[in-house]
């Protein structure tokens, strides 16, 4: 291997530490648990994708060419009806409608792929998935941490985040909220991106997409949605995402993925497209999640924790009152891995995310051993 590279050669040096490798010596802990790990820290889907996605998926197994970076047309028409269907989002031209090999990378490379660089500013949540900071620190832009567009005071951002529901928190911003940011970025001629994962997860209340037309009041001009299908149809492997909205955005977007080779492979496409066709599913896995969510939010509260915002999601946003990294330790030696909440930023060092993402059984078994103190 190497050792000639100059750190300034590094990208990696431009990006904080990989956050999960800090925890390694507290998941060795928990997994040393007599009866195994409950590992509730990562939102990972462990329920079987469903067999009408896996036969749309192996149907198209034996095609050999390339896929359009595009998106095939059955694809993308199969998004927009999605969206209306499940979200009411009306308006949008399946044109429109990107895919993405999962939001991660999107998200990432958002900044990037728009045209942002140094001297530019991109806006985060205060709390917020780690992706948005690395993508803006990619492109060389600043970041600013704020929830309230008070804190951006004179400023004009380039690019603003939003995420609701929220990872790691499940907040959920209402429409007023979300109609004052669209009319703050088209007074300041800003980008708003709305990570919108989580959307069909909602608990309590009512989640709204920036393209919903009490939103964007049917102007999608400079607006942007991202969603995944790795939640609700269980395809975090495939890697299977998209994202929706402005259709100039899109097009720009589609343009230098088309030069990068940034493509969705054919059968995932296929797969994809069974997804958003079919709410059966979909449906049925959200209901394992409110399961596991009940069980979970009822054992945690016994136990001590107090449960802040998660109106939505995959995650209870929980705190004892102390420094996360001391709950993360408590957890594990009860055999549970939690993920610290200092991940998602400096102002949430008191709580831990908490994932519904565990088996029926492995839940049950948190559930005893936190009501077993």
């Amino acid at each position: 291997m190497r050792s000639d590279v100059s750190p300034r050669g590094r990208v990696s040096s431009l990006l904080p530490d990989f956050p999960w490798d800090t925890i390694a010596s507290v998941k060795a802990k928990a997994a040393a648990h007599p009866d195994g790990i409950v590992d509730l820290s990562v939102g990972t889907p462990v329920d079987p994708v469903d067999p009408v996605i896996r036969t749309a998926l192996s149907s198209v197994a034996e095609v050999p060419g390339y896929p359009t970076t595009h998106g095939t047309p059955e694809l993308r028409t199969a998004a927009v009806d999605a969206l209306k269907r499940r979200y009411g989002i009306t308006g949008l031209d399946p044109a429109a409608v990107l895919p993405a090999i999962g939001t991660k990378e999107l998200i990432a490379g958002m900044p990037r792929l728009l045209g942002f660089g140094v001297g530019d500013l991109v806006v985060i949540p205060e709390v917020a998935y780690p992706t948005y900071e690395v993508g803006a620190l990619l492109a060389g832009a600043l970041v600013l941490r704020a929830d309230g567009l008070t804190r951006l005071g004179p400023q004009t951002p380039a690019l603003i985040f939003v995420n609701s529901p929220s990872n790691p928190t499940g907040r959920v911003l209402g429409v007023d909220h979300l109609r004052k940011v669209v009319a703050f970025a088209r007074e300041r001629g800003a980008i708003v991106a709305s990570d919108e994962c989580y959307l069909g997860l909602s608990w309590e209340g009512r989640a709204v997409s920036l393209l919903d037309p009490e939103v964007s009041e049917g102007d999608h001009t400079n607006l942007l949605a991202v969603h995944s299908l790795s939640k609700t149809s269980n395809l975090a492997s495939y890697r299977a995402g998209f994202v929706a909205g402005d259709p100039a955005l899109v097009a720009e977007l589609l343009e230098v993925r088309k030069h990068a080779g940034m493509m969705v492979p054919f059968p995932i496409q296929a797969a994809m497209t069974a997804a958003l066709s079919d709410d059966a599913h979909e449906a049925r896995q959200r209901e394992r999640y409110r399961a596991r969510r009940d069980v979970l939010r009822k054992a945690l509260v016994e136990a001590g924790f107090r449960i802040d915002h998660s109106e939505a999601g995959l995650y209870l946003w929980s705190t004892r009152g102390e420094p996360c990294r001391t709950t993360l330790d408590w957890l594990a030696d009860r055999g549970i891995l939690a993920a610290p909440g200092d991940f998602y930023g400096p102002s949430s060092g008191a709580h831990v995310r908490i994932a519904l993402t565990a088996t029926d059984e492995r839940v049950a078994t948190a559930a005893e051993r936190l009501s077993a103190g």
